[in-house]
């Protein structure tokens, strides 16, 4: 008490801002920074079910990151990861943003189509999986008998190399396109009436409002949009080990997939720690780039 009546208000209200925050702090600190502080000590050491012995010794603490550096399948599959994000991300951000457009208004029947797009985006992403392993399955694929049906055979799309990884893409639009259409329909329904008025009396046609006017009001909505969808696109394991394994060979093995082989097929801890390090990294690093780009390009118009 005698420490409180010396601060000034200001300082009281920090110090009171700092103990009620304090306990979300030490949660916080208990389920993320432990968990990534050990992530990073396991990729510094060779740590390996198979050898007990060489377990937790840091005489080569960098050896892990040489490795992948020198690791062929490894760079192949951040290839496979970088042109999985891209595809789901836009097509995600596309799908969504084009839904928004045409689902705002007021109306029982858009409500209701509004209602049914955001059922994906509630299933559990294992159930996902088996209803597109459904789809892409030709013997018991209804798409696949409709096409057959009517003289268009469609072959695997996930045993065809050509495809595999774009079917999966697919399948991730789908079940995460409602977030961007529900985040755009929010910023939609709060915009301001008067700026669209004024530009119809001016003479603007639908293209030069979206263009204009609409756009730029709900483009930091689709930064924030993409952000978070290109960080969950590292998350894509469920669809990829349900749907192809990683295969047809190792076309859509991405980087965690990867490190799932390294860590439980080959109990190689340590090297698993190391990629998933490096996954963790350069997420913080693509999100940052894209909130300051984004944000800056907002300030700039």
């Amino acid at each position: 008490m005698a420490l409180a009546a010396g601060m000034s208000w200001e300082a009281q209200r920090r110090c009171a801002f700092l103990l009620g925050l304090s306990p979300s702090l030490l949660v916080l600190l208990a389920i993320t920074l432990v968990p990534a502080a050990a992530l990073v000590v396991a990729s510094l050491t060779p740590l390996s079910l198979v050898d007990p012995v060489g377990t937790f010794h840091f005489d080569d603490p960098l050896g892990n990151y040489r490795e992948l550096a020198r690791d062929q399948r490894f760079l192949d599959s951040l290839w496979t990861q970088g042109k999985l994000s891209v595809a789901s991300v836009a097509l995600q951000l596309g799908v969504g943003l084009g839904l928004a457009l045409l689902l705002n208004g007021e109306s029982r029947i858009l409500s209701a189509a509004r209602s049914l797009f955001l059922v994906p985006m509630v299933l559990p992403p294992i159930v996902v999986a088996l209803i597109w392993k459904i789809l892409y399955t030709p013997d018991v694929s209804p798409l696949h008998r409709g096409l057959d049906g009517i003289g268009l055979p469609v072959r695997s799309l996930l045993a065809n190399p050509d495809t595999a990884l774009w079917a999966i893409a697919a399948a991730d639009t789908w079940q995460w396109f409602p977030f961007t259409m529900l985040m755009v329909l929010a910023a939609l329904q709060s915009m301001p009436n008067d700026p669209v008025e004024a530009a119809s009396l001016d003479g603007a046609n639908r293209w030069q409002l979206f263009r204009y006017v609409i756009f730029p009001y709900i483009r930091p909505v689709l930064v924030v949009c993409g952000m978070f969808r290109l960080i969950d696109s590292f998350k894509a394991f469920p669809l990829i080990y349900v749907l192809t394994n990683g295969g047809p060979g190792t076309v859509t093995e991405v980087t965690n997939y990867y490190g799932f082989i390294q860590a439980f097929n080959f109990s190689y801890w340590g090297y698993a720690s190391a990629i998933a390090t490096v996954i963790l990294a350069g997420v913080f690093i693509m999100s940052w780039l894209v909130g300051k780009l984004g944000w800056n390009s907002h300030e700039r118009g």
